[in-house]
Order: structure tokens, then sequence, then C-alpha cells
């Protein structure tokens, strides 16, 4: 049987990102993404497998423009062979498990989450609503972030608040990058020459977003994020944990609304609120070795709050076969990395520096010093993962 064809899909209020991933092949015959959707400077940016960019304007073009002007580009790519659509969900809330074939009472129910992820589901949803129309013909499916850490202890994802919030609204910890997760360990599994069925691990998943997870046997166990994805740890813009509190304290003392406090937490905090600068790590780490004050503050905080993340992570392990690092930052920051471990000597993990140099821009691989316990970064691709799951779904 020829190797199939799978388009991703991944809708954001005003973006599109896409890959084309052949179940064949590890490097995309086509990826890219339409961003600035609405506006007049709505753009289409491609890639044909390593080589060849392109982009193409489309004033005030929305997600239906995007996906029509990128129909023909993929058919072409795909050789005329096009097997079906995943497309990425943030939030499945407890209705889903796991990768879900799309039809009108599968939309109904990713409308009915919209609450839980605002800035999220509705955004997910016109996308499907527009690739559905558009691709007609074939098979989509939706491949939930949330659904990986369906599998978390009730004492895990519970919060300690009265029992009909979580009834009657469903509030609880649901997780996110379940699909990254999910992806790596495995990877990590493979790599470490384990059975998935048979590992333990720590996952952390680190971009602009943040989350880390513990996974046993290929499950989720626990994870940092919780009822929406501000939960946890220092993120590019996001603070993580604070003291419930604030909003009443910045309520009562600064006369703030609702909005304001909403925004500076999600917008306005983490790296880019600690250190005054930018929510980009790479940005921070070159101010850090000019002496850069408030950059040299993000990076020490950062690191700390997320060692005490996994810390606390390790609660729901029986035993650690590694420590995963993974996403933007994780595969490509060995200052990171090397802070973060710095700060778990009661687990005995150690780097080889040399190894952790050496992983970078995509190269993955064990980097612990001899005789220490395992850590590994692991190249992310939730692409590829949504495609997995979109296939495995076909094939039943």
């Amino acid at each position: 049987m020829p190797a199939r064809n799978i388009l991703v899909i991944n809708c954001g209020s005003s973006s599109i990102k896409f890959a084309l991933v052949n179940e064949a092949h590890s490097q995309f015959p086509l990826s890219g993404i339409a961003e600035r959707l609405g506006s007049p400077d709505a753009v289409l940016h491609w890639q044909r497998g390593s080589g060849e960019r392109d982009s193409l304007i489309i004033p005030n073009g929305d997600h239906r423009t995007a996906l029509s002007q990128l129909l023909p580009l993929v058919q072409g790519a795909a050789g005329g062979k096009l097997h079906g659509i995943g497309h990425r969900v943030v939030h499945g809330g407890e209705l889903f498990t796991a990768a879900t074939r799309l039809d009108p009472k599968v939309l109904a129910a990713i409308n009915a989450t919209a609450p839980l992820a605002p800035l999220h589901n509705p955004a997910n949803l016109q996308g499907i609503e527009a690739a559905m129309k558009l691709f007609a013909n074939l098979p989509h499916v939706a491949v939930f972030d949330t659904a990986f850490h369906q599998t978390m202890p009730e004492h895990a994802y519970r919060y300690a608040l009265p029992d009909s919030l979580y009834r009657e609204h469903g509030v609880r910890r649901y997780g996110f990058h379940g699909t990254s997760h999910r992806f790596v360990s495995r990877r990590a599994a493979e790599m470490a020459g384990l059975s998935v069925g048979d590992s333990s691990w720590l996952s952390a998943h680190l971009g602009n977003g943040c989350s880390t997870c513990a996974i046993v046997n290929g499950q989720s166990r626990d994870t940092s994020m919780g009822l929406t994805p501000l939960e946890g740890l220092v993120m590019g813009t996001r603070s993580g944990d604070v003291d419930p509190n604030l909003h009443s304290h910045l309520h009562r003392t600064l006369g703030w609304s609702l909005e304001e406090i909403d925004r500076m937490l999600n917008r306005d905090s983490g790296l880019k609120g600690l250190s005054g600068l930018s929510n980009d790590m790479r940005s921070l780490e070159k101010a850090r070795e000019q002496g850069h004050a408030g950059a040299t503050l993000a990076i020490e905080v950062f690191c700390y709050r997320l060692a005490k993340s996994l810390a606390a992570m390790s609660c729901a392990l029986p035993q650690l076969d590694g420590l995963i690092f993974t996403g933007g930052i994780g595969e490509n920051s060995p200052l990171v990395r090397s802070k973060t471990v710095a700060h778990l000597r009661l687990f005995g993990l150690s780097l080889d520096n040399e190894a952790n140099a050496r992983c970078v821009r995509g190269v993955g691989g064990a980097i612990q010093a001899y005789g220490a316990p395992r850590v590994l970064v692991v190249p992310t691709n939730e692409e590829r993962q949504i495609a997995l799951d979109t296939l495995a779904l076909l094939d039943h």
C-alpha cells in the first residue's frame, strides 16, 4: 500500500499553521503558516520540503480564503492523493479522551466546550468548518490537546473547591500540550530501548507556553497546566502560578477590572513581565550575557520554577526512567537545561556539558553525565503525532 498523506491544520484566531505529513517520510512535503488573517496584511507563507519558500499576500483574507489558496498547493505536493485532514483542537473537556472523527455531533460538543477555552476553541472551529466545506469528500479528525491528560486520577485533577463547581460547571484541571508530551515520551522510550508500557518519564515542554507532565506506562498521571493554560510554569507572557487572591488584591488596591488583570496575567507577565524586555528566551540569554538584570532574573525564576514543578510531578511516578526536555526552549537552550537540572540535585541528576551544548537546532539525544540518571533532549513533532492519530482512526 502506498504511503498516505494527511494534512494537519492548527487554527488560531488570526492564523493557520499547516503541514502535509507523509507517513513514510520524516520531512514534510509542504508546511507553512497563514497569518494576520482578517487584516489588510493577511499573508500565506509556505515551504516545500527543506527547500523553496514562497509567500502570497491575501488582503483581508479569512480562514476560508487562506485554505482555498492552500488547496491547490496541498493537492500538488500530495500528488493529488490526500487521505484525510487532522485538526488540532485545544480543549476537549471531559468528553474526548482520544482523537475523534468530526461530524455535526462532535462539532456541537467542541462548541459547548468553548467557555473553557474562549481564545482557542472558537478559532479551531472556524478553521474546521472552512476546511470541511473545501475538502468535503475527505475524512476530518479532531485531535485534542487535553485528551492525553484524561488518564489523570481524580486526586490529581480536582481542585479543592465546592463540589458543585466540578459537577455542574466542569471546573477541574485539564492540562494541555498533551499531543507533544505523548509524542516525546514514546520517542524517549524508543531512544532508551524501553517499552512505552513499562517506563516512567518527567517531561518538560518549553516554548512560549510551557508545561510539565508525569507519564507512567504511556499515560499522563499529572501535568502542570490546569483549567486553562495559565496555571503552572513561568511562560513567555503568562505568569503561571500566582496567589489566587491576586485578582481581588489588584482590584481593591489599584481598581483594576477583571479584563485588565486577565490581560496582564496572560499577555504581559512571564519572561516578558519579569525581564521588562522580551518573551523570547534567545533575546534574554543575549541580554543576560551583557549583564541585563531583568533578563538574568527572568531566566533564574523560569528555571527554578520549572525544577520545582518537575520535583512536584515526581510524586506521580513509581520510578524515574528519565527527564525529557522538548519545545522551542527545551530543545535549544543548554543554559535553561543546565540551570534547571542544577536545582534537582536530590534526584542525582547531572549533565554532560559537551552533550548538552550539542543538542540544539533539531539535534536530540542523551545529555546526562556518565552514571547519572537519564536526561534526554527530544525534538517534538505535534504535526506528525496528529497525523498518526488521524491515520489510526482511518484504519478502523
